[in-house]
């Protein structure tokens, strides 16, 4: 079994060590780390010792730390994004393979030149997509395939819609649920859309800076449709303040005879309705919980959350490097979630459709008049 020198860059104050991207090394037997990196003083002796590591090992400057440890693979935690491109391509140059917090980037512009990097090094990329990874995707997979909803028509997500709904809700939130419909739905084709800030369509006076290094953002209300490549259509709402209890946050898929419900985790909820009318209420027809052994099943594995999430990204990570192919969660899909992201604001400046892939790489929220 291979042997892999594994290292961490997080940014303390600045997205700092999100969802345990930088433990996952100690779950993997043939991984070690042999360094951290954190432009934070306090944060990095902090992180040294969670991580176990002496401060020969910890690195004020990520690309130093680079250099001499020469790390085989490195999670970048982070959840601010503003400097994921530029640490992507850094360690691209240098042939290390990397497993990223999401979202991917600020643009397409950067993910244009992240791609490029990783292609010219042939080094992978998986992005922290943690359902992407969970065992119960292949499961609902086959209860499509084997027309337990008839044929798909629509699939549906949300944010959380919490303070954050609008604008961030889609970057920080909606990457997860784009990522699940490109898996089961393929390419967008389209995007119509459009962004409201305090009840009025978005203009310039309405752009400010994001949180979390996200750049120009606005918009407490927006919605989108899509046309995917499978012949439904996808939508895509949030709206500051109006979260569910239980959350909303997620993607249904309603078919002809049915609709199944996923919910994002590394054993997310996932339930099943046959019911063509769409209306239990009407037919008296019940949910049935869908598990990794199939509908109405006890499920058989433990739900280990994020964290288990991450593992089972790390080997397929591992297993691509061996057999030189991409990643369940490439850097190819990052871009694609990432540009279903960006198309919300594209249509809203174009006022009218953004087709794939969108001629405009740039942030289109920068060039609004």
């Amino acid at each position: 079994m291979p042997q892999y020198r594994c290292a961490v860059i997080g940014r303390t104050g600045k997205g700092n060590y999100g969802h345990s991207l930088d433990k996952v090394w100690f779950d993997i037997p043939n991984c070690k780390l042999v360094g951290v990196a954190d432009d934070n003083k306090l944060g990095l002796r902090a992180e040294a010792r969670r991580l176990k590591l002496d401060e020969k090992q910890a690195y004020l400057d990520y690309r130093k730390m680079l250099d001499e440890v020469k790390p085989d693979v490195v999670s970048i935690c982070q959840r601010w994004i503003d400097r994921h491109a530029e640490m992507v391509i850094e360690c691209a140059n240098r042939g290390i393979h990397m497993y990223c917090e999401k979202p991917m980037c600020q643009s397409l512009e950067q993910a244009d030149a992240m791609v490029k990097a990783c292609e010219k090094n042939n080094v992978k990329f998986a992005i922290a997509h943690q359902t992407r990874y969970s065992p119960k995707l292949p499961v609902v997979k086959k209860l499509i395939e084997d027309g337990a909803i008839g044929a798909v028509l629509e699939y549906r997500g949300r944010g959380k819609e919490d303070r954050r709904g609008g604008g961030e809700d889609l970057w920080v939130l909606g990457t997860h649920v784009f990522n699940l419909i490109n898996y089961f739905a393929g390419d967008p084709l389209w995007c119509m859309a459009n962004v409201m800030q305090d009840g009025e369509r978005v203009t310039k006076k309405h752009v400010k800076d994001g949180a979390e290094g996200i750049g120009p953002l606005a918009g407490d209300h927006l919605r989108a449709i899509y046309s995917m490549a499978d012949g439904a259509t996808a939508t895509f709402g949030s709206r500051r303040n109006a979260a569910g209890k239980p959350s909303r946050f997620g993607l249904q898929i309603y078919g002809s005879k049915g609709i199944l419900e996923i919910y994002t985790g590394h054993l997310g909820t996932v339930k099943l309705l046959e019911d063509s009318s769409w209306s239990p209420g009407r037919t008296g027809k019940q949910w049935i919980d869908v598990s990794t052994a199939g509908p109405g099943k006890p499920e058989p594995i433990k739900d280990g959350g994020l964290p288990a999430g991450n593992v089972l990204a790390v080997k397929d990570l591992l297993d691509a490097i061996e057999n030189d192919r991409q990643p369940e969660s490439s850097i190819y899909e990052a871009r694609t979630a990432t540009e279903m992201i960006i198309a919300v604001f594209e249509s809203h400046r174009l006022n009218g459709p953004a087709t794939f892939p969108l001629k405009n790489r740039k942030n289109p929220l920068s060039l609004l008049t």
